[in-house]
């Protein structure tokens, strides 16, 4: 008796807890999942209805959720490699080999971390290119097309500094030759060369600089806009379906 007892507290205490969580219960009906979608913190930024037809996977192939997946990826492996790598003009080049060489998975960690960033740049760009193609650019989604421009030009920000790390030749000449091309610019570019070298020549001002972009600044960046971008599409009414541009034509013409 006692231990039928102890077994219904338990059951008890289980299901308050997963009441606790999950207060709307299973999705068994359409009022129920439109109510999880609203109280998830995870969730509500999807829309609660979508078109079928937007679901099919030769309509978006996917490309905004492969970019956004890289970037978690990116994310994961690049505060790994945070452990093994100081923004030191002596140790860095150093730091690489010793992560190539020495630690556990080092070599693997930092090949899935490049090769992301490479694959993040193309299929941002691909998505970039299925949104224009599609027509998903247009009202009302012209806000939302700003955003994922400018997240563009983020991803390039982030792959430029990634790739200024690792404090080799390559990385030296590509700071030395793109600060002197802002440099160039009318007016302002000798400030802008100073804000981003921090000193009159490449250094390890420069490195510091670029390091700070690349771990904090522009990865904060990059996570505020993302989060722009799908509550956008959610409060746009989805992605857009191939059929809306002529609902949209329809409804001109009849108006």
């Amino acid at each position: 008796m006692a231990t039928s007892k102890r077994s219904l507290g338990s059951l008890i205490t289980r299901n308050r807890i997963w009441e606790s969580i999950f207060r709307q219960g299973y999705p068994s009906s359409d009022e129920n999942r439109a109510r999880i979608m609203f109280n998830s913190w995870f969730l509500h930024l999807h829309p609660v209805k979508v078109k079928s037809h937007t679901l099919e996977i030769g309509y978006t192939l996917g490309l905004g959720v492969i970019s956004f997946v890289l970037f978690s990826v990116l994310v994961i492996t690049g505060a790994w490699l945070m452990f093994f790598y100081a923004p030191s003009v002596e140790r860095a080049y150093t730091d690489i080999q010793t992560l190539h060489n020495t630690i556990a998975f080092g070599a693997l960690m930092r090949n899935m971390h490049r090769w992301a960033a490479h694959l993040m740049v193309l299929f941002v760009f691909l998505h970039m290119c299925r949104v224009f193609f599609t027509g998903s650019y247009k009202r009302p989604r012209e806000f939302n097309w700003v955003v994922g421009v400018i997240l563009w030009v983020v991803t390039l920000l982030l792959s430029f500094t990634g790739y200024l790390l690792p404090w080799d030749q390559l990385s030296f000449w590509a700071i030395t030759v793109s600060t002197n091309i802002v440099g160039a610019f009318p007016l302002i570019g000798d400030k802008i060369r100073l804000l981003m070298l921090g000193a009159a020549d490449t250094g390890p001002e420069a490195l510091v600089r670029f390091y700070a972009l690349h771990i904090a600044v522009l990865p904060l960046v990059m996570g505020a806009l993302i989060g722009v971008h799908f509550w956008r599409i959610r409060k746009d009414g989805g992605i857009s379906s191939p059929t809306e541009k002529n609902e949209n034509e329809s409804r001109e013409v009849t108006q």
